[in-house]
């Protein structure tokens, strides 16, 4: 099959196109019609038969081009090629940054460097669509917290009703924290100093089909493939800590939303979650698991980890508004479907009826 500049087609470059959200994402443009290059280095286990999977639906749409996102010469190549960039790829563990900062640094910060100024020195300004995390507002140690039905909620009744809005002072923890941070500020900057089209998705937790969850990145399917396989979970902390998971689609509908406004929302960061509706415990996850795979859960518990926050909801009136975006799917709606599709993809032995 020949590449879509081959044909004279500028294709959607999705940089970490085979990894969970990328993946997703590159479907849903190669389903509106859209060519689309996946730009990955296919370190990440399980990566592969993402791409295969792209391929398979999408034989006429999707190119690939495996590639270490370090590689100027090879992003060049692709993002000259390119009609818009949705820069996905990343080093997403914070612990893996711990271990090696200098990794992280280079992959996320270097890298979305390489994005950018590749972009600057094409012959259009296409748009850049980038993935960045909570995690540049730190540890939210300041917001008091009580508990409230077994979980962590802020004191504060504005906070609590609406979670963190974009006005929320940056604050980087740990180096992942660093390198996503500044790699955001500079997405925003290339709109200011050199006139690109940019925007950027600060996102809480994002689950749902094709993510292979680990125990660094990915918690919730990583919480499912343990229950499914009858194996103990991990937690680290109390349990109590609260997060506003998205379902996948909903994220991509986002995306997707930000490349059709980019002329009117260009320059802005929106924080992506789940929202207050979606705001959830570990333990209420697991809790609900337990109940879709009709298995009790076997908990280990540690210390808690660097960087981890008690509790984050995204504030998403911002993106809702600008975006035009639906309510997202509730969280127990969609954990039965991600674990529908985990209970396909690794073959768990599950009856069917179990995991409604």
């Amino acid at each position: 099959m020949n590449a879509p500049a081959v044909l004279g087609r500028r294709p959607v470059l999705v940089t970490g196109g085979a990894g969970f959200i990328g993946a997703n994402l590159a479907d849903r443009l190669a389903r509106e019609g859209h060519d689309v290059l996946v730009y990955d280095a296919l370190l990440r286990p399980g990566v592969e038969s993402n791409l295969a999977w792209l391929r398979q639906r999408h034989p006429r749409r999707i190119s690939a081009a495996v590639a270490d996102i370090r590689d100027g010469s090879a992003l060049a190549a692709a993002v000259g090629e390119a009609q818009a960039v949705f820069h996905l790829a990343a080093q997403v563990a914070v612990t893996t940054s711990l271990t090696d900062p200098r990794e992280d640094f280079e992959t996320n910060l270097l890298g979305t460097f390489l994005v950018l100024d590749a972009v600057r020195r094409a012959d259009t300004r296409m748009p850049v669509i980038f993935a960045s995390t909570n995690k540049v507002y730190g540890d939210l140690g300041d917001i008091g917290l009580g508990l409230s039905d077994g979980a962590y909620a802020p004191r504060d009744p504005a906070i609590r009703a609406h979670g963190i809005a974009e006005d929320r002072p940056l604050d980087f923890h740990t180096p992942y924290g660093c390198s996503k941070g500044a790699a955001d500020q500079y997405v925003l900057d290339w709109a200011r100093s050199y006139g690109v089209p940019t925007a950027v998705f600060r996102m809480s937790c994002i689950y749902g089909p094709r993510q292979m969850g680990t125990e660094d990145q990915g918690w919730v399917a990583h919480f499912l493939i343990r229950a499914l396989r009858g194996e103990p979970i991990s937690i680290y902390g109390d349990g109590r800590q609260v997060r506003d998971v998205l379902f996948v689609d909903d994220a991509v509908e986002a995306y997707c939303a930000a490349w059709q406004r980019i002329g009117a929302i260009s320059g802005q960061a929106f924080n992506l979650g789940g929202g207050p509706a979606n705001a959830v415990s570990l333990r209420q996850v697991l809790g609900c698991i337990e109940e879709i795979t009709g298995r009790q859960i076997h908990r280990d518990h540690a210390d808690w980890r660097a960087g981890d926050q008690r509790w984050y909801v995204s504030d998403t009136r911002r993106a809702a508004r600008e975006l035009g975006l639906r309510p997202a799917l509730p969280w127990r709606r969609g954990i039965a479907v991600l674990a529908d599709w985990l209970r396909e993809v690794h073959g768990a032995g599950v009856p069917a009826e179990a995991m409604r």
